[in-house]
């Protein structure tokens, strides 16, 4: 099967950076578009100048002619990305929605795309985008997945045609994402007291105990270090996490709070240059909240 040769990137952050030199390396002709790239100094601006992609002045300037075009921007603005790159689609050009959104949003975007002549594919990225890039394992749905993955492997893609019916495969990533966040969130939380009380290593061997899972001083370091470096984003998808729930008339109690503790490891990102060490990284976290990283507690100004 022919691979796809012209590709459009709409969203330049992480995701588009990482997908491009895998595309590019694979043969394709790669255009990008980010609304940051007005910015000269904002990172998606500094990345097109170092990545050899074709920077696109606009939606439509970016997925002219584009046999594929994959939408990487956030949660929030992925309506928004579909109302605007619809109407300038190719006739029957694959439009690959690679966002962390509920599937009440999924559908919304696959019905603007489908009415402007696009064929939507809906796309649950299961692993880490990077360092896997293309080779990301991802859940495929939609009429048209079947069809995108036999272009799309020639270029390295993994994926799994997972339903027929869009909303299943983005239903599956938030369902899980409210076990991995939310265990995240409990981890953060329970260990920034527990460092307080002097009794964080009490807390972990009794939690070996109770839940042989392995290393629980390495998980919390691990789960602890991915909510300080990626809080704002996996707290947007925490918000679609709880759309998800919501969707189908269960409360998302879980899902919003744990989307509120991301949020508030988001700005304590300097910690992490003490990753290795959980009692330093926790210290450090602590530091950062007495020099006003992040707002006072409520609870606390409600009962000092």
């Amino acid at each position: 099967m022919t691979a796809f040769s012209r590709i459009a990137l709409i969203g330049f952050g992480e995701v588009g950076q990482t997908l491009a030199p895998d595309l590019i390396k694979a043969g394709a002709h790669v255009s990008a578009f980010d609304l940051l790239f007005a910015t000269p100094d904002s990172a998606p601006a500094r990345a097109a100048k170092s990545i050899p992609v074709r920077k696109a002045l606009s939606h439509e300037d970016a997925v002219n002619d584009a046999e594929l075009v994959i939408v990487a921007v956030t949660a929030a603005a992925d309506l928004d990305a579909a109302k605007q790159v619809a109407p300038h689609l190719a006739n029957d050009a694959f439009y690959l929605d690679v966002n962390s959104v509920s599937p009440g949003m999924k559908q919304a975007c696959a019905a603007h795309v489908e009415a402007s002549r696009g064929r939507y594919v809906e796309a649950a990225v299961m692993t880490p985008i990077n360092p896997k890039g293309v080779g990301s394992y991802m859940l495929l749905g939609g009429p048209h997945a079947a069809a995108f993955i036999e272009h799309a492997r020639p270029l390295g893609f993994i994926g799994e045609v997972f339903s027929d019916r869009i909303g299943q495969a983005s239903a599956t990533k938030m369902c899980r994402s409210v076990v991995i966040k939310g265990m995240e969130a409990l981890l953060s939380e329970s260990m920034l007291a527990a460092r307080a009380y002097g009794v964080e290593k009490t807390v972990l061997n009794s939690l070996s105990d109770l839940l042989p899972v392995g290393d629980w001083d390495r998980v919390a370091r691990y789960m602890i270090s991915r909510a300080l470096e990626h809080g704002q984003r996996r707290a947007e998808e925490m918000r679609e996490a709880a759309k998800t729930v919501a969707e189908v008339g269960v409360m998302p109690l879980m899902a919003m709070a744990t989307a509120e503790r991301q949020d508030i490891s988001a700005p304590h990102k300097a910690a992490l240059i003490h990753a290795n060490d959980l009692g330093a990284m926790l210290d450090a976290i602590h530091h950062s909240i007495k020099q006003g990283g992040a707002a006072a507690p409520t609870i606390a100004r409600e009962f000092p």
